[in-house]
């Protein structure tokens, strides 16, 4: 890697507002707040409002959409 080209990496809490978790991971994001962690160490504090505890495709609520009913429409409105 080049110097001095990349971002600080840094241990960083994430909490996704919708499920209510938090994790720590590493990241170069910014944030302006910070929180203290299960460790007793201050960490910068990230809010999301998606992650994997909260997105239906991970929960298991993701819902099929009949994408063949939308494709025999479109062909019907569009087709010369």
């Amino acid at each position: 890697m080049k110097p001095r080209i990349h971002p600080a990496s840094r241990s960083v809490v994430f909490r996704d507002r919708a499920a209510g978790t938090a994790f720590l991971t590493r990241s170069t994001a910014h944030a302006p707040s910070t929180v203290e962690w299960e460790d007793g160490k201050t960490y910068p504090l990230v809010d999301v409002e998606v992650s994997s505890a909260s997105h239906p495709f991970y929960t298991g609520t993701a819902r099929i959409v009949d994408s063949e009913g939308r494709v025999e429409r479109f062909r019907r409105r569009y087709d010369r």
